[in-house]
């Protein structure tokens, strides 16, 4: 099906063409639409359209609504102010329109004008280390970017640009060469025993550098063995790197996130690339020796000492920095997967190293204007003191113990309804599970990536407020109502006037693919988050002042205000999936 023009664009296109015909030595004319609380919507072009023809404004705005005539869209158009146009919808039009939306699997949402390639860069966990509450923010704001960015028609291929290289590894491989036997282990392996085991190996590799000089002097020589390719160190790394994804997986499996094998893509991964963008860089001048090092300069990057800071591809003792694994990934995207968008939802603190690897990147040609590279960068996550958020010891806050968590806390809220709505064990521990990962991931997508947010357990599994918990009740009631309903089925009824309630909900309803037009092109996932708690307070209102099922009601109001619960539900339901939030049927 075709997608459904919103009732905003309607209105746009119906007031440029009277624009037109009222005024057509103006030209084409924007009628600067915009939601307005005096009217559906208010229209402010005619004052600059009067002051470029010498024209008084409000006659001019007369002119306007005399071009218009008389239609089904536009109700009642009132000239305010010193030339305001205040445009009221008519109901019909509202219900006509989410009817079309209501039969269209997609909601009426229209795919991207001019779809393309981006690669995302999210949730790059390290090898053989923990992940930690840091980790958290990449993975969410990335999977539902990745999610939205689909859902609008956009060709998407994912990477996990995870820690798997470097100098740590000489020191862990060379103690499993020692004691070969530290990573056997049985098969089913679950995440959390191959965490454990790759801890215990750390730490004694480690204990053993820091007091063994002759065990360091191997373990230095078996990181030039890695580098070099060596056969047997490269297995012995493999091993590491199955080991921890492992770990990985079962981390994402609890976020209730898909990673796929294929799109784990480490720093290893660009090894064999790292000479040649070292060669490029040099012999097109881009990159200069600086004390035997191979760096990129700018103007406008320097330190306290007022000196320029470079950006170091290259180290004068042969070593390669962050910046050629970087630039050589984006080498790989642009030339070999077609990208013509690369995002990285990336730590803020780490922005000055992309601002220098992009701007390296364009100079070098890698980027142009039909390529463009985006940093998606976020906050910190705090505890409720507002400082970075650690456990009362002082140690960074494992993941897994956070999920535990909040599973841990939905699940009594949950419990608490559950002989009310008559849920089995089965439904509240998996209920449980929806609903503390979704507070989880709902708090950090309904904030604004690049501000720091407050972790706060309490408030994420409350059922009153900006949260998910909110949002997944609304639903359920939504299909409690339908259930109740038995066979009355949801019917729109364009005919029927609408109360306030009905309205205003009807008109938020059919904003739901301009908002997602607008966050897949700014990169704000939080502006969904946003939308969706304004419709379920739509909802909660419509509630309160429209009985959906009362006898008192004729059979088609009934059905009108199920199609509008209807269709309520589905929308809710689609924006929490493009979110990574589940909703339960039944809570």
């Amino acid at each position: 099906m075709a997608s459904v023009p919103s009732l905003a664009s309607n209105v746009q296109q119906r007031l440029a063409d009277a624009l037109t015909a009222a005024l057509p030595e103006a030209g084409a004319a924007d009628p600067l639409l915009r939601r307005s609380d005096r009217a559906d919507f208010q229209a402010n072009g005619i004052l600059a359209l009067a002051k470029k023809l010498g024209g008084n404004p409000r006659e001019l705005a007369a002119e306007v609504v005399d071009a218009i005539g008389p239609n089904d869209v536009l109700g009642d158009i009132e000239v305010s102010g010193p030339g305001f146009l205040n445009i009221t919808i008519t109901d019909e039009a509202i219900t006509r329109t989410l009817a079309a939306r209501a039969a269209d699997d997609r909601l009426g949402v229209p795919f991207a004008a001019e779809p393309g390639t981006t690669v995302i860069d999210y949730a790059q966990p390290n090898v053989a280390k923990e992940m930690h509450v840091g980790h958290l923010r990449s993975a969410v704001i990335g999977d539902a970017m990745v999610q939205i960015l689909e859902f609008t028609g956009e060709k998407v291929v994912r990477r996990h640009h995870i820690g798997d290289w470097g100098t740590q590894f000489g020191m862990l491989i060379q103690y499993l060469i020692e004691h070969p036997h530290e990573l056997d282990h049985r098969d089913g392996v679950s995440g959390e025993e191959a965490m454990s085991n790759l801890n215990r190996l750390y730490k004694a590799s480690r204990t053993l550098f820091d007091s063994d000089e002759e065990f360091k002097d191997r373990a230095r020589r078996r990181v030039v063995d890695l580098q070099a390719g060596d056969e047997e160190t490269l297995s012995l790394w493999q091993k590491f790197v199955d080991e921890s994804k492992i770990y990985f997986y079962s981390v994402f499996e609890k976020l209730d996130m898909e990673i796929r094998d294929p799109d784990i893509v480490g720093e290893s991964g660009y090894n064999d690339m790292l000479d040649e963008t070292c060669r490029i860089l040099e012999e097109s001048g881009v990159a200069v020796r600086s004390e035997g090092a191979l760096c990129v300069f700018f103007d406008d990057v320097k330190g306290p000492d007022g000196n320029p800071v470079p950006l170091i591809v290259k180290k004068s003792n042969g070593g390669y920095g962050y910046a050629a694994t970087d630039l050589s990934a984006i080498r790989d995207r642009v030339q070999n997967l077609g990208a013509d968008t690369l995002v990285y939802v990336v730590d803020a603190r780490q922005s000055l190293h992309f601002k220098m690897v992009f701007e390296t990147a364009r100079r070098a040609g890698w980027l142009n204007d039909k390529v463009k590279a985006v940093q998606l960068a976020f906050g910190t996550v705090l505890g409720k003191d507002g400082k970075p958020f650690k456990t009362r010891e002082g140690e960074t806050v494992r993941l897994v113990d956070l999920l535990d968590e909040a599973i841990d806390r939905a699940t009594a809220v949950v419990r608490e309804k559950a002989e009310k709505v008559g849920l089995s064990e089965q439904e509240i521990v998996e209920n449980g599970r929806y609903v503390g990962v979704g507070a989880v991931k709902y708090a950090d997508l309904s904030t604004s990536a690049v501000r720091d947010y407050k972790f706060d357990l309490d408030q994420m599994v409350s059922l009153n407020g900006d949260t998910s918990v909110y949002l997944q009740y609304a639903y359920a009631r939504i299909q409690s109502i339908k259930r109740k309903a038995g066979d009355r089925s949801p019917v729109a009824h364009p005919e029927l006037a609408l109360a306030p309630a009905e309205r205003a909900l009807g008109l938020h309803l059919d904003q739901f693919g301009e908002v997602l037009a607008e966050v897949a092109s700014s990169y704000e996932p939080h502006k969904l988050a946003a939308y969706l708690y304004q419709l379920a307070s739509h909802l909660t209102t419509f509630y309160d002042q429209c009985h959906v099922l009362s006898a008192d009601n004729p059979a088609e109001v009934v059905e009108n205000r199920l199609f509008l619960v209807d269709l309520t539900g589905r929308t809710l339901h689609q924006g929490m999936a493009l979110l990574g939030i589940r909703t339960p049927e039944r809570l």
